[in-house]
């Protein structure tokens, strides 16, 4: 336990060895550091001073969290990098989702590894400006499950904050895992005194899912941690009537692929129509979605983007969806949503922040 560190074999919910329940709360009972915990001198976290040095030069922090997974949190944290990057800025991206690690893939980066100097980790670079870090780059197969508990998943967070070399940033984006747990108050505990800009949360617009999303605003609140709005993501599917396929049931119940006649039949009847985004609501947001819920608890609601196929597609390929014209239908509403939350922050998109 040297430098304050919480064992592994320490139990889920271990306070930590500095905390003045140490030893004494009802998660110690049981552990074999119990005696030594309770015993052990108290004192501030030396490795909170090596923290601070390293985030001395980020500029601004945000935290993208969600209270169901799913949601496509990690594609808007990938999404807002890109966009970030794309406006000049010095971007980084921190992804402290242990056991689900998505962001090498979203950001082209798979089968990249981390690299280490006598400054510290490096990140693993898309461009110049745009740095990623993540366990998925530690990972020797892909497909090997990490089943940590809580206190190994804190002790790699705590490394990859006090030991990554990110130089002078303009953001660093840290994408969470779903929920309200461990990594959660890791990360505010970790970063508070460096000072955390806010969070971005993102959810989708049915009720299963706002009713976590609540919890996570109310874990916010609690931390201290400022909510800078709710992204309302998966809001309607948005496509243009170009890229469907049409079918018809036959009276044995089989689908009949219709597509080449329909598009045959609009080119020449109505060619206009080709030029038109279809739109359906595919989630039920009778209730009034994430910006009734943002009404009722008194956060910003930053907008909407729609479940649109070639955001997914720009996701699965690891690039970002502003650098061609193919997602239509979601990247003016994410470019929007961006340019919002800075404005709240008061931070200029012209050169950088």
């Amino acid at each position: 336990m040297e430098n304050g560190e919480i064992p592994e074999n320490a139990p889920e919910h271990c306070p930590g060895p500095q905390s003045e329940t140490a030893g004494k709360s009802d998660a110690c009972e049981g552990c074999p550091n119990q005696e030594i915990c309770a015993t052990a001198p108290k004192g501030p976290d030396p490795d909170l001073v090596a923290i601070v040095e390293r985030m001395a030069t980020v500029k601004h922090k945000i935290l993208v969290l969600s209270g169901k997974g799913g949601v496509g949190k990690s594609t808007f944290s990938a999404q807002l990098a890109f966009a970030l990057a794309a406006m000049d800025f010095q971007v980084g991206l921190l992804d402290i989702d242990i056991c689900g690690p998505s962001i090498p893939k979203m950001l082209g980066l798979e089968g990249r590894e981390i690299h280490q100097s006598n400054i510290g980790w490096s990140p693993v670079y898309v461009e110049s400006n745009l740095g990623v870090m993540s366990i998925g780059f530690m990972l020797p197969n892909p497909d090997e499950a990490v089943i940590w508990r809580g206190p190994r998943k804190n002790g790699l967070i705590k490394q990859f904050l006090k030991e990554v070399y990110w130089g002078e940033l303009d953001f660093l984006v840290v994408d969470a895992p779903p929920g309200t747990s461990d990594e959660h108050i890791s990360i505010v505990q970790f970063l508070q005194t460096t000072g955390i800009d806010g969070a971005v949360i993102v959810t989708t617009p049915q009720q299963v899912s706002l009713i976590d999303v609540r919890k996570e605003v109310s874990f916010c609140k609690k931390v201290g941690v400022e909510v800078l709005g709710v992204v309302e993501n998966m809001s309607g599917l948005s496509q243009p009537l170009s890229e469907f396929k049409f079918t018809r049931t036959t009276e044995t119940g089989e689908q009949k692929d219709m597509t080449e006649w329909a598009m045959s039949y609009m080119r020449e009847n109505a060619p206009e129509m080709l030029n038109l985004i279809a739109c359906t609501e595919v989630f039920d947001a009778s209730g009034g979605g994430a910006a009734k819920m943002c009404n009722d608890m008194g956060v910003p609601f930053l907008g909407k983007v729609p479940l649109d196929p070639q955001l997914c597609k720009a996701a699965e390929e690891g690039r970002s969806c502003f650098s061609d014209d193919k997602c239509q239908a979601s990247a003016p509403a994410l470019k929007m949503i961006i340019e919002k939350m800075l404005a709240q922050k008061n931070i200029s998109t012209e050169n950088g922040a």
